[in-house]
């Protein structure tokens, strides 16, 4: 364990001291020097986390087994407990979450924490989750108030002169917070139940405002939809987007429900229903969606439907065209593409019509 000299251990008392006065009560508000403060924040689907630190500089100092000491450390003053890394400056990091999250495997409330690390001279070290987010530094650091503490692997990296929090490797349900500083990263995982975190949300903001309107229903049959997940509760809410507004949108989405839930029958009489409501762009989409999913005769069925609701539209002509074309219908796409290039198109369905026709060798 390193022991500081009473020259070191004065001048980091005169600091701390000098920092907590400026900040008192009738003193002006002045720069923080020279560890600035700082705030990230990154949203995992809608859940959110923020860190609020001190940036220490290198300054060409020796950091790893100096600065900041290898293992736990008894600090010179406070609660006289070995004590991790306060893994910035000044007062302890401070790491919030806005939802119930997963950090390097450990289950983690929404709140604030402190934030706490230990790195070994081999590289591997500690990330440390602490119920109290309000003390300063770790100098009162106690591990009856630990959350929970992980195992992680420090990182090589470049120079990083000022340290930095980031996040990396951001997907759906996770990120990576790292922090660096000289040449290691620490990284921790976390990760939300996205998800399940949206259904529960969604449910509580149909009680507002938004339960009056057939979107918000609609938007959160949606989702689950979307995503194969809570389809009881999608079917439940497109009926209820139904009783408001009785439209394609509404119905061809608990047409879509049911057909997920193997219920095809009875899936295919509600989209009948959805068609007869069906205005040109709706019908168009309906037509891509089935050739997405290689239901090539019924999208030209539909598609064909559209032609004869809207024969004056380039559009509809240049689709029934892609339908035949994917068919491998080389005749029948030519025919419906020169039908939409003589019906003077706009220029993004122009250029459709022409990219095909040459693919297909037609002038």
């Amino acid at each position: 364990m390193l022991k500081l000299t009473k020259l070191r251990f004065t001048t980091l008392l005169l600091i701390t001291l000098s920092t907590l006065k400026s900040a008192g009560q009738g003193a002006i508000t002045t720069p923080r020097v020279p560890s600035p403060g700082a705030t990230i924040t990154q949203t995992i689907g809608i859940s959110t986390v923020t860190v609020k630190y001190s940036r220490p500089s290198v300054r060409s100092r020796e950091v790893w087994g100096a600065l900041v000491p290898y293992g736990y450390n008894v600090q010179p003053f406070g609660a006289g407990n070995p004590a991790p890394w306060r893994a910035g400056a000044n007062e302890s990091t401070k790491i919030q979450f806005s939802h119930p999250a997963t950090v390097e495997g450990q289950p983690v409330p929404p709140g604030d924490y402190g934030l706490f690390f230990v790195i070994n001279n081999d590289n591997t070290g500690e990330v440390i989750l602490s119920k109290d987010s309000r003390s300063w530094g770790s100098f009162w650091y106690d591990p009856k108030k630990d959350l929970f503490r992980a195992k992680i692997q420090v990182r090589a990296i470049p120079q990083t002169e000022l340290l930095t929090y980031d996040f990396i490797n951001i997907s759906k349900n996770s990120a990576e917070l790292v922090l660096n500083w000289e040449k290691k990263q620490f990284p921790v995982k976390i990760e939300f139940a996205v998800d399940d975190i949206v259904i529960a949300n969604a449910i509580d903001e149909l009680k507002g405002s938004i339960g009056f309107t057939a979107q918000g229903y609609s938007s959160a049959a949606n989702y689950a939809l979307q995503n194969k997940i809570h389809l009881d509760q999608a079917l439940a809410w497109s009926d209820r987007a139904i009783a408001q507004n009785t439209s394609f949108n509404t119905l061809s989405t608990k047409a879509n429900i049911l057909k997920e839930m193997g219920k095809s029958e009875v899936s295919e009489k509600i989209m009948k229903d959805a068609v007869l409501l069906s205005n040109e762009n709706e019908l168009n989409q309906y037509g891509y969606q089935l050739i997405a999913e290689k239901q090539l005769d019924k999208a030209i069925e539909m598609l064909i439907l559209n032609t004869q609701r809207n024969p004056k539209s380039a559009n509809v002509w240049d689709s029934l065209g892609e339908a035949y074309a994917t068919k491998g219908d080389k005749k029948n796409a030519i025919v419906n593409f020169k039908k939409s290039l003589s019906m003077n198109p706009p220029e993004n369905v122009k250029a459709n019509s022409e990219k095909f026709l040459k693919q297909l060798g037609a002038n």
